[in-house]
């Protein structure tokens, strides 16, 4: 089974004050419908920071941003040998370098960090840039679409699945895969996925190595640790964790900033007016709209924020709640493209912090800008309703645009 709605509640331990309990499910928080980020900052209170639900197998949450950052950066006490709640569930994630620790984990990342690096990365924007033009004009003609399976979904599966040299009709297997390790409520459980997808890597992995191909997956099979060979093992879990970090958040980030720019036209004025204020935007946007959960297991017996974490128990650090909490980013919910000293951890922080942060960020910013030179005014489709959902990420199953075919009249 995959992280979902988990209906048997944890008892709640001995150790942990009755005030400090809430009922919050992280794969399903209350009234996720109308606002995915909105419904996580339903737990920020002034007096406490770290909370208890008895939700997927019992364990913490830090709701501040001190808190989280401690819990993301202070390896020490918090590891990642168990990163996903319910911890049975987590147990089975065993996927490298995701639950490894420093000083083990970096010659492993450091390889998804050679392959992401900024400046491999930037040597793809033209190509990057041309896929999504070439997804919007198809698209604008018709003066609608259906943004998440038409264009969201899309441009990063393209980018992802050329850098890969993968063929196209793989993509549907592969996204259904990971649906179920993404989204409430599975078909399949984790058990039953995981191996699929050393399966299909299997093949792939055998076939580059030792090849002299330009691509990402023959970049990271024919790497080496320390001067020997990466293991069959190591090969299967990076490409696994590559798949996963390139096909799905930037889908869901691309959905949250369009629907907001749906919804605001006044914002969407800015960024067609002033171009040069994109950049800028998409870090308030990214700020405003995070959507990954992970968790952390508690190495020994600690205190922290006022109550006693006991070893091997679970802490959540929401990286939707950092960038939100108004301690250090105020009226966090409002978005201001000007606003000075953004601070967020959409893609982590610490030594665990994504290795796609750059390529996602870029993905991102030419979106933006592509759709609105050619689609500058958009909207919701009159009388739909758009609800957002948990999961391992927050995500908007549907999202209808509509605009005036042909137009480029940017005051509609």
């Amino acid at each position: 089974m995959s992280p979902s709605i988990e209906p048997k509640l944890a008892e709640k331990p001995a150790h942990v004050p009755a005030d400090r309990v809430v009922m919050f499910d992280i794969y399903n928080p209350p009234n996720v419908a109308e606002g995915f980020q909105e419904a996580w900052m339903t737990l920020q209170r002034e007096d406490v920071s770290v909370l208890w639900t008895p939700f997927n197998g019992g364990h913490w949450i830090a709701t501040r941003s001190g808190e989280i950052g401690e819990v993301f950066v202070d390896y020490s006490r918090f590891s990642s040998r168990v990163f996903i709640v319910p911890k049975d569930i987590g147990e089975i994630h065993r996927i490298l370098p995701n639950t490894l620790d420093p000083p083990q984990h970096r010659p492993l990342r450091k390889l998804l960090n050679n392959v992401l690096s900024p400046s491999a990365v930037n040597r793809m924007e033209a190509h990057i840039r041309a896929t999504a033009v070439d997804l919007i004009e198809n698209i604008k003609p018709r003066g609608q679409c259906e943004f998440l399976s038409e264009f969201a979904e899309n441009l990063p599966i393209r980018i992802f699945m050329g850098m890969c040299n993968l063929p196209m009709e793989d993509v549907p297997k592969l996204k259904f895969w990971m649906d179920q390790v993404v989204k409430p409520n599975p078909i399949m459980e984790y058990k039953d996925v995981y191996p699929l997808f050393l399966e299909y890597f299997a093949a792939v992995a055998d076939e580059r190595t030792g090849g002299g191909g330009d691509d990402a997956i023959t970049d990271i099979v024919n790497r080496t640790i320390d001067g020997r060979p990466l293991t069959k093992h190591e090969k299967l879990n990076l490409l696994t964790v590559f798949l996963m970090g390139g096909l799905d958040t930037v889908y869901n980030l691309l959905g949250f900033i369009f629907l907001f720019l749906a919804r605001n036209p006044a914002h969407r004025q800015q960024l067609v007016d002033d171009p040069t204020l994109i950049k800028s935007a998409i870090n308030e946007l990214l700020r405003r709209f995070p959507l990954v959960n992970t968790a952390r297991e508690v190495r020994f017996d600690i205190e922290f924020d006022g109550v006693r974490l006991k070893a091997g128990e679970m802490i959540v650090p929401p990286t939707q709640l950092y960038g939100l909490d108004d301690r250090i980013n105020s009226e966090p919910l409002k978005v201001d493209f000007r606003r000075k000293n953004i601070e967020h951890s959409t893609f982590g922080k610490g030594d665990h912090v994504c290795p796609g942060a750059h390529i996602g960020r870029l993905e991102v910013t030419i979106a933006v800008t592509e759709w609105l030179a050619r689609i500058p005014s958009f909207s919701v489709k009159a009388g739909t309703e758009v609800q957002q959902m948990g999961g391992l990420i927050g995500s908007i199953p549907s999202l209808p645009l509509v605009w005036a075919a042909g137009s480029t009249d940017t005051s509609q």
